[in-house]
């Protein structure tokens, strides 16, 4: 595997880069020379959290100093490769290898940047690293496969080029790959991804990707591949809009911890399925007040064609659960309901197993990648009620928005499934430390390592 953007193997230019805290920052100061001292004396500089300095030395640069709040929190090192001038650094002090892999991690998410389209203004500092940490690495870049995927616009990342990123994985890592597109869909009972996709040029399509030993234990994950979203015939406003390439963002975190799974070759059997659509504006755009069949046998009446998540969903949980999965898990961004709740940083966690709900939460707080569990309050049932269809995608009260659509796919995972479902915001809206303004994982890391966890004895 090749190193991530921002990392690098032996420099013999390497400059010494301490990282310090508030509380040892006055003993590592007095441990400097003189010269030194009096420089950060004279910056200012008091190791807090985010902070960074450049280091004199007798001909320039000696190295620099990068403050810290809690070392095995990446991102407490991401903005160091652009707060920092374009050299490269190497840790120095550091004896604890979790920190070191902290560091690492952080370094590789804060030098990221999309430049699919533009190149940005300077390259980052680099980070030496002299031993091979696939692990880190791997996490750098499935992280990575999540930002290009939901900043790339949807010319570029509508359903065709899913699938196609898709079967080069497949490829790559000896994975089965199944594209069930267009027409097909209703042939193969499919009718709510048919219906969600079948306005837009481009076939709506259930992409399926099968790896693993079949005497492994069997995790199917799901991600809500909508492309472009326009609200369909209840047609978003243009600020509601603006961003709708990322609502492809719960495929692009089931694409990349598919992929994760597969290069560090867990012993676990993985079903992938991103049903992929644009949620388009046409003549035969499904509109509000339809009743649409599901493959579960479900009826549903159409409220609203901005709740069109759900649909492509229930159709491929159904499917999921067909296969009986020791584990099923959603990714999907789903409602604005969450976000009102929890804000863009922390996920909406939804659960009908609480051992696998406290292990993700857990993971995610062990990963610093957090997330926040909400109910299936189940009373809610009655904002999804219908006169003449089984379920209604939604319904004229704004209570609970983002409970009511949990509740909804729940109706489609199989009695007795193990299922979790995490509504993700996928996106920064600004820049920060370790997360450039875009695209973002959210809760991914965290995702892996239960599942790592639940592959030992």
């Amino acid at each position: 595997m090749s190193l991530p953007h921002g990392l690098v193997n032996a420099s013999p230019n390497a400059l010494p880069l301490h990282l310090v805290d508030r509380s040892g920052m006055a003993a590592w100061r007095d441990a400097q020379p003189e010269a030194v001292r009096t420089w950060i004396e004279a910056n200012g500089f008091e190791g807090a959290p985010g902070s960074v300095l450049l280091l004199p030395g007798d001909d320039g640069i000696r190295g620099a100093v990068v403050g810290t709040a809690d070392p095995l929190d990446p991102y407490s090192y991401g903005q160091a490769p652009y707060a920092l001038p374009p050299l490269t650094f190497k840790l120095t002090g550091v004896k604890d290898p979790a920190v070191a892999a902290a560091a690492r991690l952080g370094w590789g998410l804060g030098a990221y940047r999309f430049d699919r389209y533009k190149q940005p203004p300077r390259q980052p500092a680099m980070l030496q690293v002299d031993a091979a940490d696939e692990a880190v690495d791997a996490a750098i870049s499935a992280c990575t496969r999540v930002r290009d995927l939901v900043n790339t616009p949807t010319e570029h990342m509508g359903p065709d080029q899913l699938e196609q990123i898709a079967c080069e994985i497949a490829e790559r890592h000896g994975a089965r790959i199944e594209v069930i597109g267009g027409e097909d869909l209703l042939a193969q009972n499919f009718p709510a991804i048919h219906a969600v996709g079948r306005a837009s040029h481009r076939a709506p399509r259930l992409i399926s990707l099968q790896w693993g030993d079949t005497s492994h234990p069997h995790v199917a994950i799901v991600g809500k591949g909508v492309c472009f979203d326009t609200g369909g015939l209840d047609l978003k406003a243009a600020a509601g809009m603006r961003n709708m390439k990322k609502d492809m963002g719960g495929a692009a975190h089931a694409i990349a911890l598919a992929e994760w799974v597969m290069a560090r070759r867990l012993p676990l059997r993985i079903t992938l399925l991103v049903p992929a659509v644009e949620n388009a504006v046409g003549p035969d755009a499904f509109r509000p007040g339809e009743v649409i069949q599901t493959r579960a046998g479900i009826s549903v009446e159409i409220d609203n064609t901005d709740a069109e998540g759900r649909l492509v969903l229930c159709d491929a949980l159904a499917y999921a659960g067909e296969q009986s999965p020791e584990l099923l898990l959603d990714f999907a961004t789903l409602t604005g309901a969450a976000r009102v709740a929890l804000g863009p940083d922390l996920p909406a966690l939804y659960s009908n197993d609480d051992a696998v709900a406290a292990q993700w939460i857990e993971c995610g707080v062990q990963q610093r990648d957090p997330l926040w569990r909400m109910p299936l309050w189940r009373p809610y049932w009655r904002y999804l009620t219908s006169s003449i269809a089984d379920i209604a995608n939604g319904g004229p009260s704004k209570m609970a928005g983002s409970v009511t659509a949990a509740l909804y796919l729940e109706r489609f995972v199989p009695a007795g499934q193990k299922w979790a479902h995490l509504d993700v915001y996928s996106w920064n809206d600004s820049d920060a430390p370790g997360r450039q303004a875009g695209g973002e994982a959210q809760g991914l890391r965290a995702a892996f390592a239960m599942l790592e966890a639940r592959t030992r004895p």
